[in-house]
């Protein structure tokens, strides 16, 4: 059985392509399959229907409609951060990129392995993560697995993942995360500098890191992770700083950004692209 579902304005190619998650792939026939927790889909966009293959409607309203934030008036949050005309231009190139409800536990640990890395190899470590220590599914995917999971283990135990320098710290994000030295539910409601403080008393966590987390794994909206790509736009359309005004939604703004500078050659001169 699949399940349709409208989706005016929304992209899911860009969505799951825009560098905030890791576990999507694209098939050859345009579709995407990915997992989050113990459930694994196949999806397709066509026009404005989204098609969630051999889903039924209950399990679209237990996981995938919160999974892909479609109770989100992403309409109006577009209609404002769209007021900056670089945001609108942008935007008029990726289409509504929705902020995925990932699981905290993953994002951390993916934007961890991201750092002065490329999306094939941190996709490839992750998925050698899930394969060597997470759960079996029904279909061959594996389930991400649980800092309880990896927390005992020594960096030896992670040499086949070929993480580098990482693998020392996903062990530490693990323990910390396990052991309660991170205080996990105080990083949804915290002020926001206070979050990052939290976040960044594991190793390997800087402010970059911190604010994708924030942003991708506990739905902080105003955080504004800034990487090389960002730096760049700040310096090319933002001299003078980010709009303040916009920032409620500032991490939207910037997923839209990133993804236009990365891959529209015309969005910067070739001067900003180094």
């Amino acid at each position: 059985m699949n399940f349709k579902y409208q989706a005016d304005g929304f992209s899911l190619q860009n969505t799951l392509e825009c560098g905030q998650c890791f576990r999507w792939k694209r098939l050859s026939d345009g579709s995407f399959c990915g997992v989050t927790g113990n459930r694994s889909l196949r999806v397709e966009q066509q026009e404005n229907i989204v098609i969630f293959y051999d889903t039924t409607e209950e399990e679209f309203q237990q996981v995938w409609r919160n999974y892909f934030d479609f109770d989100t008036d992403y309409h109006a949050i577009y209609q404002q951060i769209c007021t900056d005309p670089v945001v609108a231009e942008a935007s008029a190139y990726t289409g509504e990129i929705h902020i995925l409800r990932q699981q905290p536990w993953e994002a951390l640990c993916s934007f961890i392995i991201s750092q002065n890395n490329n999306i094939p190899r941190i996709t490839g470590i992750i998925d050698r993560l899930c394969r060597q220590f997470g759960e079996p599914l029904k279909d061959g995917n594996y389930a991400f697995p649980t800092p309880q999971r990896l927390a005992p283990l020594q960096v030896d135990d992670l040499a086949e993942l070929r993480a580098g320098f990482r693998a020392k710290y996903i062990l530490d994000a693990a323990r910390k995360i396990t052991d309660g030295t991170v205080d996990v539910q105080k990083l949804y409601h915290a002020d926001i500098d206070d979050a990052r403080k939290e976040l960044q008393q594991i190793c390997g966590v800087g402010p970059k890191v911190a604010d994708c987390v924030l942003l991708f794994g506990f739905y902080r909206l105003e955080a504004f992770p800034v990487d090389v790509w960002i730096k760049r736009a700040m310096t090319y359309f933002y001299q003078n700083g980010f709009p303040r005004e916009l920032m409620p939604y500032g991490g939207i703004a910037q997923q839209v950004i990133f993804h236009y500078i990365r891959c529209c050659e015309e969005a910067l001169p070739d001067g900003f692209r180094k």
